[in-house]
């Protein structure tokens, strides 16, 4: 059973973003996508969502053995995939808390008259997770993301990460804009989705996350295609050397 893209080609605008991709992320397994910027890993990760400007020309995505390449995302969510985004938006006019009320709601098959109210059960576990991850439960009564920091942003993401227990789920570089200690609250949060059997897809620019976290599995993605896939050993030898001499290697000018 897995999270699994094949053979994915996909354009945004009639410009081709993605060819022919293939990955697998199965129940349990850490999967680090890297690549240098502009290589198409957003583009991958807003495909597996569903975004709906990014037009899949050929191949398929499936969850557990459903294929769910036509489905929209509201609908990829409730089945247990969940995104975490690079850049998480400001939401004005919606309290984080009732943000984190209604998405557990929904994922859990509430009433649909009680989708927005948070349960006495809930708040005590979203505390808990807020306060394990540095998060002042103040910022539970502000609007989504007005006014929070960098850091906060990153945290409160993961937060609901923890809180919606996904199947699987799609880190779109958790890691930017983190100083050292904000790196450790992320690492710590996936390993233990990890110990809970969800599949993450760790999309990151740089090793450092993975300083802290050790991977199942490394692919390179370049151009639109994967260049290059290993253990962790790939990820230390990115660090040292930069994508530059994993490409010059795939083009066998190495």
């Amino acid at each position: 059973m897995a999270l699994e893209a094949r053979d994915l080609t996909v354009s945004v605008e009639d410009r081709r973003v993605l060819h022919g991709v293939t990955v697998r992320i199965e129940h349990g397994e850490i999967v680090a996508l890297m690549g240098p910027n502009g290589s198409g890993k957003t583009s991958l990760a807003y495909t597996l969502m569903g975004h709906p400007r990014y037009v899949v020309e050929k191949g398929s995505i499936s969850l557990d053995g459903e294929d769910i390449t036509k489905l929209p995302p509201h609908e990829r969510a409730r089945k247990g995939l969940l995104l975490v985004f690079q850049n998480p938006i400001e939401i004005p006019g919606v309290r984080l808390l009732t943000l984190l009320a209604a998405a557990y709601n929904r994922r859990f098959g509430v009433e649909e008259r009680l989708i927005g109210m948070p349960s006495p059960q809930l708040i005590p576990k979203v505390k808990q997770l807020a306060s394990m991850l540095g998060l002042s439960e103040q910022l539970l009564q502000r609007e989504v993301n007005v006014g929070f920091s960098g850091g906060e942003r990153k945290r409160s993401e993961i937060l609901q990460l923890l809180l919606l227990e996904p199947r699987y789920a799609v880190l779109d570089e958790p890691d930017s804009g983190l100083d050292v200690d904000g790196i450790r609250v992320v690492a710590d949060a996936v390993r233990k989705l990890r110990d809970r059997e969800t599949g993450v897809l760790l999309i990151t620019h740089y090793a450092r996350i993975l300083e802290f976290l050790e991977p199942d599995h490394v692919l390179v993605l370049a151009n639109g295609r994967i260049v290059a896939e290993g253990g962790p050993e790939l990820a230390r030898r990115i660090e040292r050397e930069g994508y530059a001499s994993i490409l010059r290697s795939v083009k066998g000018e190495v």
